[in-house]
């Protein structure tokens, strides 16, 4: 469907006094452009929670805390000390817990 850009736009004034057939009829046509989606292909690429992974390897290199980071205790997360917000009963907590 061409647009043309040299029209005015609509005021929310003008919006409001369009009668109920020509909004019946716009609503009608955004529906009949709507592209239909077959549900199965949709669905094809996702995983189900709980499904069988054991087969899965993880391409994930993990590296050990370094010794300029951190455990936030709160979250549990490894943070760099520049997080460090404050030690609650000697134990670091980061900024976005604190």
């Amino acid at each position: 469907m061409a647009t043309d850009y040299d029209t005015p736009r609509k005021t929310d004034d003008d919006v409001d006094s369009d009668s109920l057939e020509e909004l019946k009829a716009r609503r009608n046509d955004k529906s009949a452009s709507a592209v239909d989606v077959d549900e199965f292909e949709a669905a094809e690429g996702l995983e189900l929670p709980g499904a069988d992974l054991s087969n899965e390897e993880l391409a994930v290199r993990v590296l050990p805390k370094q010794q300029d980071e951190f455990t936030c205790m709160s979250c549990f997360l490894v943070h760099h000390r520049s997080q460090l917000a404050r030690k609650k009963n000697g134990q670091p907590i980061c900024r976005d817990c604190d």
